[in-house]
């Protein structure tokens, strides 16, 4: 009995001081946060593996998914691709739970693959290879692609040579986009940052039938794009609504759109004529993006509430973009200061928008990702690039996740950055000889007791900014003048700002 009264004792000892520190912590002012676990997922042979915050890295019962490099070298390689960004490594979807990494694989035929969403049940979907050259771009096909019970399907295409799934919901129900045989002059212009091709993409869902449904487009526009499917089968997404080309963009007008009940719904605009980011939806069906507003030379954060589009506005600046949003209807982002020199964090909440920060020492900082407890995180960094990843909770401020970490290997967190609704979090991370590794982070809290390693005792909020400098993540490549729009750092995801909306930072 003494060892089990041993255990006991020390778990309610633990509970005791994870329930008593915050409130004494409240009282004096400080802001107490609990300590991280950080786990490499490693890769299969290769120097790789990545993450991606805006597709479904992470899903509520502590399941990963991404890609990562074997030790094969791609024999397609330089002629890959565009999903697979420039990577010369063979890469396969992954499946990450409980420490073990497991391989995916391929399409019949196929080579490489890649992961975007899992869901609550464990169905992961994305694209894959599969065996087959694109006649039209003499580039190896992608087919969007499920993987479940130890098996990939096929989900096929909608007569063209290309599809990439991007999400599914608990009914498992798919969405993403197709091609099919209608030449196109936008897609390869304009789409591209999802899907590569020739001829026209339109949104689709494929449900348990495992039939592909073409969900059409607004009016007379060529194109469309479904990202994400909530419970409740909604989906959001965008389309061109005809075929004028406007001069400000050199493209046709992009209208948000939300499919529902067997029908495509225009959700409107703030005065420009382009869509420049879909960037969530929720269980209530409000979506947040971006859009340009009038004259199209900027765009800002938007909402669709479940009755208009809003437009949420900046800190004082020209240019802003909404990057997540929970299902209480939080909305994070960034958004451009007064003179444009800089741009910050938000949260918009209840109508105004709270401006986040930064992380000390830093200029500049956007937030990804919203959980239901309203935990934010993101990224923060300074004019020589270096960036770090924060987390903001219990009404701030923002503090360096990377302070947070108490063991685990010596790494060094990079964006991108993900957080579930249970407080776990994914990120990329940068190994001692300069690779990119996708990691997990587990709390060390009441919902996770028990984890070897772990310190259950609460590090005051402002000690950790203090020790953060002496483990900021430093960038191994030169600053770039757009970083959170790099198409490598966010390849195959739901980001398409056009060049004719001018500069980030």
């Amino acid at each position: 009995m003494r060892p089990r009264t041993l255990a006991f004792s020390v778990t309610v000892t633990i509970l005791l001081a994870l329930a008593a520190s915050p409130l004494l912590a409240a009282q004096e002012g400080r802001a107490m946060h609990h300590r991280y676990k950080l786990i490499d997922m490693g890769t299969f042979g290769g120097p790789t593996s990545l993450i991606y915050a805006l597709t479904g890295p992470l899903n509520n019962r502590g399941v990963a998914d991404s890609c990562a490099d074997t030790s094969n070298l791609d024999p397609n390689y330089p002629n890959i691709n565009p999903f697979f960004g420039s990577d010369p490594y063979v890469q396969h979807a992954f499946r990450w739970q409980k420490g073990r990494l497991q391989d995916l694989g391929t399409l019949p035929g196929g080579t490489s693959s890649c992961s975007q969403w899992v869901n609550d049940r464990g169905l992961i979907v994305g694209a894959s290879t599969n065996g087959q050259i694109d006649p039209l771009l003499g580039i190896p096909e992608i087919h969007a692609a499920l993987w479940k019970d130890e098996s990939v399907f096929d989900l096929g295409t909608l007569g063209g040579n290309e599809s990439v799934a991007y999400n599914v919901n608990k009914h498992g129900e798919i969405v993403g986009g197709a091609l099919n045989t209608i030449s196109d002059p936008y897609t390869s212009s304009f789409f591209n940052f999802f899907i590569s091709g020739a001829t026209q993409v339109h949104a689709f869902m494929a449900k348990r039938d495992g039939i592909m449904h073409d969900l059409g487009t607004l009016g007379t526009g060529t194109d469309s794009m479904a990202f994400y499917v909530n419970n409740e089968g909604q989906v959001a997404g965008q389309s061109f609504t005809d075929t004028a080309v406007n001069a400000s963009t050199g493209l046709p007008t992009m209208h948000p759109v939300l499919w529902e009940d067997g029908k495509m719904k225009d959700l409107g605009t703030i005065g420009g004529t382009l869509v420049t980011q879909i960037a969530g939806l929720n269980a209530e069906g409000q979506v947040v993006g971006a859009m340009t507003v009038a004259g199209d030379a900027s765009d800002h954060p938007v909402l669709w509430d479940g009755q208009s589009i809003r437009d949420l506005g900046t800190l004082g600046g020209s240019f802003g973009q909404a990057w997540g949003l929970n299902d209480a209807g939080d909305v994070v982002g960034h958004a451009f200061t007064q003179g444009d020199q800089t741009h910050d964090a938000f949260l918009w909440r209840d109508g105004v928008m709270i401006d986040l920060k930064t992380l000390e020492g830093d200029d500049r900082s956007l937030a990804l990702v919203v959980n239901a407890s309203e935990q934010i995180v993101g990224w923060s960094a300074d004019s020589q690039g270096n960036t770090h990843v924060f987390l903001w909770e219990n009404n701030g401020p923002m503090v360096n996740l990377q302070s947070l970490v108490n063991s685990g290997p010596n790494l060094s967190l990079m964006p991108d950055v993900f957080i579930n609704d249970r407080g776990e979090i994914t990120s990329n991370a940068l190994t001692p000889d300069g690779n990119n590794h996708a990691v997990v982070l587990i709390p060390c809290d009441e919902n996770h007791l028990g984890i070897e390693g772990c310190d259950y005792a609460l590090v005051d909020g402002s000690a950790a900014a203090d020790s953060g400098g002496q483990v900021q993540s430093r960038s191994t490549t030169k600053p770039r003048n757009r970083p959170s729009a790099s198409q490598d750092w966010l390849r195959g995801r739901r980001f398409n700002r056009h060049p004719a909306l001018g500069r980030w930072e």
